[in-house]
């Protein structure tokens, strides 16, 4: 499903999915899923890109972060660093392409979103909710609706430390994919048992992954930060 289409030919039926472009003296886009259904009205036909996206705009844009809270905790001894394997979920952005000019013209995604407050009530930031099981190994999962996110966790304290969440400012996020995959790189390093900083990596998990198109890179947002401080316990 992710790639390069022509609108005069794009014509996808995914599950409850159903995206397609009626043709006549205008071009339609309309897509189904579930309950929600979209059309819009382009006057010539144009390429578009079907890829995953950061997985913080739907049911709309209320957040930039993203917690994954894991299934059991995970204890980090002191001066050292694991590489582990989480989930995250997805949403897929569709874009159309003029040139060097990209815009972005839906997001959808096969998961239910919930949210969550990471911290206190008046201090912690509202978050894309998402629980995984931590792997050793890259797990296979339903890439249309999860990617897999590597993770190095390096303590730098000189405690042991208990590990139950990571939440990341998605803003800098990189997302690859492939025909079998989507995945994304990222790192921990944790300062104390309750602070910890997160980050993510511009590099593809396997040889031959495409990069995605960045979401807020098609919205023009600048990005102030490419690290997170988690403040508010790990």
């Amino acid at each position: 499903m992710y790639g390069s289409y022509r609108l005069s030919n794009l014509d996808i039926s995914v599950r409850d999915l159903r995206l397609w472009v009626e043709k006549g003296g205008l071009y339609r886009y309309r897509r189904k899923l579930g309950n929600s259904e979209i059309e819009k009205i382009f006057l010539s036909d144009q390429e578009v890109i079907l890829n995953p996206v950061e997985p913080v705009n739907l049911p709309r844009s209320i957040t930039n972060y993203l917690f994954i809270q894991f299934s059991k905790p995970l204890l980090v001894e002191p001066a050292s660093s694991v590489e582990i394997y989480l989930t995250f979920p997805i949403e897929v952005g569709v874009f159309v392409v003029k040139g060097d000019v990209l815009d972005e013209i839906d997001v959808f995604s096969f998961v239910n979103p919930k949210y969550a407050l990471y911290g206190e009530p008046r201090g912690g930031v509202i978050a894309r909710f998402w629980q995984s099981e931590i792997f050793s190994n890259p797990p296979n999962v339903d890439f249309l609706e999860n990617g897999v996110m590597r993770l190095k966790i390096q303590n730098v304290s000189d405690s042991w430390c208990e590990v139950t969440k990571v939440v990341f400012d998605v803003f800098a996020m990189k997302i690859y994919y492939s025909d079998e995959i989507v995945s994304s790189i990222a790192e921990m390093k944790i300062q104390s048992r309750r602070i910890a900083e997160t980050s993510f990596l511009d590099k593809p998990m396997f040889e031959g992954m495409k990069k995605a198109i960045e979401l807020y890179t098609a919205r023009r947002i600048p990005i102030l930060a490419t690290k997170f401080t988690m403040e508010w316990g790990i």
